[in-house]
């Protein structure tokens, strides 16, 4: 029997307009054989929440380059966990100060990245979050 591929959702919250960096990490975790799905700009916590309900994703990627990651990301896992879906991990990409990132880790975000993360440890840890 084929193992379940893990369903991500990749959003770009807010009004940042640069979404080259969400593009990049979507391609690399469709290469690596997971299920994508990419909600396009300017998504509102709501409608990034909704999504993730109607797609049934084990994960929500973030891509936030605007300053607005402790508005956003405490709102989106609220959205999630109103709906159900406390076991969708939330994984953040973007422009996250260093100083933030215990503090997201804290509220329920399961990995931060920066510019210049590596694909590859993106994929792997989305792999080892997930459970089989």
């Amino acid at each position: 029997m084929a193992e379940r591929k893990i369903r991500v959702l990749v959003a770009k919250p807010g009004l940042d307009g640069h979404d080259r960096g969400a593009k990049v990490v979507a391609r690399a975790l469709r290469d690596a054989g997971m299920e994508v799905i990419y909600t396009g700009l300017r998504q509102t916590p709501e409608m990034i929440a909704e999504a993730a309900l109607q797609e049934d994703v084990d994960v929500v990627g973030l891509s936030i380059l605007s300053g607005a990651h402790m508005a956003l990301a405490p709102r989106i896992l609220e959205l999630l966990k109103g709906n159900g879906q406390e076991h969708v991990l939330v994984f953040l990409g973007g422009i996250i100060p260093d100083e933030d990132i215990p503090a997201l880790k804290e509220m329920g975000v399961a990995g931060v990245y920066g510019p210049g993360a590596s694909t590859e440890q993106i994929v792997a840890d989305i792999r080892s979050a997930v459970p089989a």
